[in-house]
């Protein structure tokens, strides 16, 4: 389904790309007053020396009196004003948009779409400028051609700590515009991590930290692609907006030496298993992997003439998008632990199967060693099979510092995400 989430409090901000700081005393109740130290150390207004030194806030874009504005615009502003800036924004009626800045304090981000054909007037003031400025625009009326934006996650479901935040597009995203869309795709954590976008290419573009998600943490996505330019000729549908949570850290790691799988829960081993793999002519990847999917029981057919099949499986669990899947396989239990006879599942007994279908959750993580065959980058949700410093190589925004503080990621390099194909028993 749709995802996305609306802005959060300055303490659940992740380190992420594009993320958005709320700013004290933004449209609200709360406001956090600033404490002036005079001259003799007791607190005292600024002096007007010290105001007039402060850095002034005014607006870069849109200009005043703007029209055919996107109803995705941000309030950039100039003057480094960082966080004194105070902006208020509101509609024809009257009525207050609300926002924040981001971290930099480039721009005011809205945190709802803006209407179209709608006027809009935005203020600013800083504290080296209390009168501030005030600029009036007009957004675009509503576009002929739209371009709808998707995403894996479900709401307010538990994922795995590998889980990926995948964002599909409905029309492939042009090179050109990439920068400016990723900048839109806004992502908060509690507690903060550092992440990135990798643009697998301009129809898909995922998300993942620089680690694996920390247990417990919860997570907020917005998609502010409303009204959003996402091709030459299209512009993003609606804004997507989805709160998701991270639960207990699953690690299956299966060693084809061993033909053993070893099953971790928050970093203690709980069970090894006996597997049989893919055989010689359909070897299993070796790579690392998440779990894409779960069904109690499927239907495999093997569309090799040669090695024909067509059996209904059961408690299967989903790692590529080629059809590698953990499910149960009771005709080769006698294998299982021994040798490998599978067309490149990870073949385990009834029970087994029954018992990792019910410990873990879609973006848990599976590791695969010692085949002869390596995972093929974009077969699944492989975004744990690069490096750090080779996946920020995907993103169209500079890198992320390497601290949870909100930041932008690197340029873009695309490849192509292999599609579904029929699962290997």
């Amino acid at each position: 389904m749709d995802m996305g989430v609306s802005a959060r409090a300055l303490a659940t901000i992740a380190a992420l790309t594009g993320v958005v700081v709320l700013a004290a005393g933004c449209n609200g109740s709360d406001e956090v007053k600033s404490k002036w130290n005079g001259s003799d150390g007791g607190a005292g207004g600024p002096s007007a020396s010290a105001s007039a030194d402060l850095p002034k806030a005014a607006f870069a874009a849109p200009a005043d009196g703007a029209g055919n504005v996107s109803t995705a615009t941000e309030l950039s502003l100039q003057g480094g004003p960082g966080a004194n800036a105070q902006v208020t924004l509101t509609d024809a009626s009257g009525a207050t948009v609300a926002g924040a800045l981001r971290a930099d304090g480039t721009s005011w981000v809205p945190s709802t779409q803006l209407k179209y054909g709608t006027q809009y007037t935005a203020s600013v003031t800083s504290a080296g400028d209390q009168a501030g400025k005030k600029i009036t625009f007009t957004t675009m009326a509503k576009p002929g051609k739209t371009v709808n934006v998707s995403t894996a996650i479900s709401d307010n479901k538990t994922y795995g700590v590998g889980m990926p935040i995948v964002v599909r597009f409905g029309s492939s995203v042009p090179q050109e515009l990439r920068a400016a869309v990723e900048k839109r795709l806004l992502v908060t954590s509690d507690p903060p991590q550092v992440g990135t976008w990798y643009w697998f290419n301009g129809g898909e573009v995922h998300y993942r930290p620089k680690e694996y998600w920390q247990a417990g943490t919860k997570i907020n996505v917005r998609l502010a692609v409303g009204g959003l330019q996402l091709t030459k000729t299209g512009w993003g549908t609606k804004d997507v907006t989805s709160t998701f949570s991270i639960g207990d850290k699953i690690v299956m790691t299966t060693d084809d030496k061993t033909h053993q799988m070893t099953v971790e829960q928050n970093g203690q081993v709980i069970k090894t298993i006996p597997v049989s793999l893919g055989k010689a002519k359909t070897p299993s990847s070796s790579g690392n992997m998440v779990v894409m999917d779960k069904n109690q029981s499927e239907l495999f057919v093997g569309t090799d003439p040669s090695d024909p099949y067509r059996e209904t499986v059961y408690w299967t669990q989903r790692m590529t998008s080629g059809g590698e899947y953990i499910h149960s396989a009771p005709w080769s239990v006698d294998s299982q632990g021994k040798r490998n006879v599978s067309h490149g599942c990870t073949n385990v007994s009834e029970t087994n199967a029954k018992y990792l279908y019910n410990l873990t959750k879609i973006g848990d993580v599976v590791i695969v060693k010692n085949t002869t065959r390596k995972l093929a980058w974009g077969n699944g949700w492989t975004d744990w099979d690069k490096s750090w410093d080779e996946y920020v190589k995907g993103s169209a925004l500079p890198k992320p510092a390497d601290t949870a503080s909100p930041s932008t990621s690197a340029s873009a390099a695309a490849s192509t995400s292999a599609s579904a194909s029929a699962p290997a028993a």
